[in-house]
This record gives structure tokens, sequence and C-alpha cells, in this order.
């Protein structure tokens, strides 16, 4: 039996190319806010504060829950926080 293997946990969990690939950047975008808010030294209701949400959103945050999170809503965060936030493309080698 041979073992397939995976660019990514995403590319091993998600069922479709498209789908890896978002979760990916929604992964990326919530480590980066999860990041900056550590080395702020928030409380979790300075951050609410500050980001515009519920404490209870922050603690989700701050634990990972990334399925309760869209790509627009980490990147609005991310824009309350300060940050300037880019898009970077790379293509795979065709096989």
């Amino acid at each position: 039996m041979t073992k397939k293997r995976f660019e990514s946990i995403w590319d091993a969990i998600e069922d479709t190319a498209e789908d890896a690939a978002a979760m990916r950047a929604r992964a990326n975008l919530m480590l980066e806010l999860q990041e900056h808010l550590r080395k702020r030294k928030l409380t979790q209701t300075e951050a609410a504060r500050l980001l515009k949400v519920a404490q209870p959103r922050v603690s989700d945050l701050m634990r990972g829950r990334i399925d309760l999170f869209s790509t627009d809503m980490l990147i609005d965060m991310l824009g309350r926080m300060g940050a300037r936030v880019t898009v970077s493309v790379e293509f795979k080698r065709a096989a």
C-alpha cells in the first residue's frame, strides 16, 4: 500500500483544491491576527473592543476556531488592527 503525500493538511482533509486553497488562506490570516494580538498583550475584552466584536469571538479566534470565521471577516479584523493585507498567488508546476 502506497501512502499518498499532500502539500498541506488542508489538501489532505478538504474535498477539492479550491476548498483547500480557501482554508489555507483563512488559516494564514488567522495566524497573523493571533500573533499580532499576542504581541500586543491585549486582554480579550480589549481586543474585542478594538476588533469591534464580542469577547467570545476573540476567544474563538484565539482557540483557532477557523470554521467560525470567513476570509472577509479576518481581513476586516486585521484592518482594524492597522494591518495592510496583501494577497500572494503561487502556481504549482504542472506534473
